[in-house]
């Protein structure tokens, strides 16, 4: 397959739609990105403890913007190329063949719908995200790797869209009024549940994932000294979100090869 990519010309589209199933891993995505690397990021996001038996992280499909790739409804550390499954951007599971899905997918159809130039979300229920969206403190940025959090971090609260809920984003509406208060930001929480993170690979969601949580963590420990407290202004965050653009990929390098070692 991988000579198939290299002499793309040479191969019919029906070799590469019959190879896909075999060869997903080595599969190019939008931002570079690979199954391997989706399987790879649930492994990651389990590891850092950003993720436990619950949340996701999702990518465009290489092939079709129109559709997004995400493991069964599994545990994130047990997820392998067998589990991914492809769903349209209404979140209907296309090759389920009897494997169960999130009920929450919802949140990853409705945002790539709304924001063409994200191609990898995750979902977690970070612990120090929760007190951000149960209360008037605003989660805003502090340090170096935090740029991504401005210019806001909105909150997002389902009553507002169906009243009295179990809180999780279990259909298109929900997960179309989420996406609607992400806007053009890149994070969002939920309030009393968690947050959804959006970037244009996989590794750089993992590193905003890690980072929005270390922020929220800053900040907590921040407010118990005296103040004012100094955030980013706005020309400092946009310095630092070209710079991480691909000043990520060491720390997301360094994840997968501890991965490895284990």
């Amino acid at each position: 397959m991988s000579s198939c990519w290299r002499g793309l010309a040479s191969c019919s589209l029906i070799v590469l739609a019959l190879a896909w199933g075999s060869a997903a891993a080595q599969t190019p995505a939008p931002g570079g990105d690979t199954i391997g690397e989706l399987v790879a990021a649930n492994h990651v996001l389990a590891k850092l403890k950003l993720l436990d038996a619950f949340g996701h992280i999702t990518m465009r499909h290489p092939g079709d913007p129109q559709r997004y790739l995400m493991a069964s409804s599994i545990a994130p550390a047990l997820v392998s190329e067998a589990d991914i499954i492809t769903f349209d951007l209404d979140s209907n599971a296309l090759d389920a063949r009897g494997r169960p899905v999130s009920i929450e997918r919802f949140i990853h159809g409705e945002i790539y719908k709304a924001r063409p130039d994200v191609t990898a979300i995750v979902h977690s229920h970070s612990q120090t995200i929760i007190p951000f969206s149960v209360t008037q403190t605003p989660l805003r940025p502090m340090s170096h790797t935090a740029g991504f959090l401005a210019p806001a971090v909105p909150v997002y609260d389902p009553r507002a869209t169906v009243g009295p809920s179990n809180l999780l984003i279990s259909g298109q509406k929900l997960g179309k009024a989420l996406a609607d208060t992400l806007g053009q930001n890149t994070v969002v929480l939920i309030r009393g549940h968690g947050n959804a993170v959006v970037a244009n690979s996989v590794g750089l969601a993992v590193y905003r994932t890690f980072f929005t949580e270390m922020s929220a963590q800053a900040l907590l420990q921040a407010r118990l000294l005296e103040g004012p407290i100094t955030f980013l202004d706005p020309e400092e965050a946009a310095r630092i979100n070209d710079l991480r653009q691909t000043g990520y990929v060491r720390q997301w390098e360094l994840w997968k090869r501890e991965l490895a070692g284990n």
